[in-house]
């Protein structure tokens, strides 16, 4: 294999690559790219077996080839060669020979024949989706993921398509998020869990400027084309909780609160609240005044006071600041909505001019 590339032309594409290959890996080719090229398009390759990524470029000369190299050590170096320079590429006897100017690498190669095979399945489902639709559903819902839970299912995220609705859902047991958009095309029903790392890899490309993407789903793995890269992740198996269950009916107190005010009280009553389970008071009275109030094991205090519009009567529960903080930082009206049941069992934050997203958090006991 050789070929000619200008350097921002192999850079952009290894950077995308790169955020699958994870640095420590049990089979050595993992840690490398995979590079083919073909008729003057050069594809790249990165995987850590759940999740791939495929990013195309094109370049100005080349013979057609295969092989794969160490993939942070061919960033680091096209990182480091001057701005707008033209890389030559020489693979041979097992060496992937770089140059540029002056400077001249050699790079350990192994056999694109014994790079992992990524099996994306028959296509059951293809639906078009705005990639802005899709980037909001998963900064939306993203943060209210599970890390390392034993109901594995929860380490991920439910996208549900079910006619013409999209949802994604996130919950970690605490607390849960929804985002629902309604599209233009008709799908048939269907639930998928995208592993945690795809969900943040697919988000982090989505910022990239493709207007639609085209989301086909197998039976095991779902596939997301965004123009020039592609991206694969093996769905998680089992059955998503059903979050239709836990939203809350019958609410009885209503609460509006300036979002700003909210988190500005929040924030600081949390510095006084236990480190390990950040849990504050929220004590509402009849006359529409919130206290919030941390106390920690050294026995020191924090209280906050904020007026706020309620319907309904006063109450007093426990939760953890850094969920409710979630929350707002999602929210993008001037003010926030609360609402309880009259059990108070659980508490339904949503934006005041946005009926797209819905945030539960479920109570602590102090």
């Amino acid at each position: 294999m050789k070929f000619t590339i200008a350097r921002e032309t192999l850079l952009t594409p290894l950077q995308q690559v790169i955020g699958v290959i994870e640095k420590r890996q049990t089979l050595p080719i993992l840690s490398n790219v995979l590079l083919k090229l073909s008729d003057g398009q050069l594809e790249l390759t990165g995987t850590d077996l759940e999740v791939q990524l495929i990013t195309r470029t094109t370049v100005e000369s080349g013979d057609n080839g295969a092989i794969t190299v160490p993939a942070r050590k061919l960033l680091d170096i096209c990182r480091l060669l001057p701005d707008k320079s033209a890389i030559n590429v020489d693979c041979k006897d097992e060496r992937f020979a770089i140059r540029c100017g002056s400077s001249k690498f050699n790079l350990a190669t192994l056999p694109a024949d014994n790079y992992p095979e990524f099996d994306t399945g028959t296509t059951e489902l293809e639906i078009a989706v705005p990639a802005a639709t899709l980037r909001r559903a998963l900064e939306k819902t993203t943060f209210a993921m599970a890390q390392q839970d034993v109901r594995y299912y929860l380490n991920g995220l439910l996208l549900d398509v079910d006619g013409r609705t999209l949802r994604t859902v996130a919950s970690d047991g605490h607390r849960l998020a929804v985002f629902e958009e309604v599209l233009e095309i008709e799908g048939q029903g269907r639930q998928i869990i995208i592993p945690r790392k795809g969900v943040l890899e697919l988000a982090r490309l989505l910022g990239e400027g493709a207007e639609t993407v085209t989301v086909q789903i197998a039976p095991n793995t779902v596939r997301v084309n965004l123009g020039a890269v592609s991206f694969a992740a093996k769905l998680i198996e089992g059955r998503f909780p059903d979050f239709q269950r836990v939203m809350p009916r019958d609410l009885a107190r209503i609460m509006l609160i300036d979002k700003d005010v909210f988190k500005g009280a929040l924030t600081r009553v949390s510095v006084l609240s236990n480190e390990k389970y950040k849990s504050i008071s929220m004590e509402v009275d009849e006359d529409a005044v919130m206290s919030l109030k941390a106390q920690n094991p050294e026995h020191e205090e924090a209280e906050e006071r904020v007026p706020i519009q309620l319907e309904g009567s006063g109450l007093s529960v426990g939760f953890n600041a850094a969920y409710l903080l979630d929350a707002i930082n999602n929210v993008g009206s001037a003010q926030v909505r609360l609402s309880f049941t009259e059990a108070a069992n659980s508490c339904l934050i949503e934006d005041c001019e946005d009926s797209h997203f819905k945030f539960i958090v479920m109570p602590m006991r102090l």
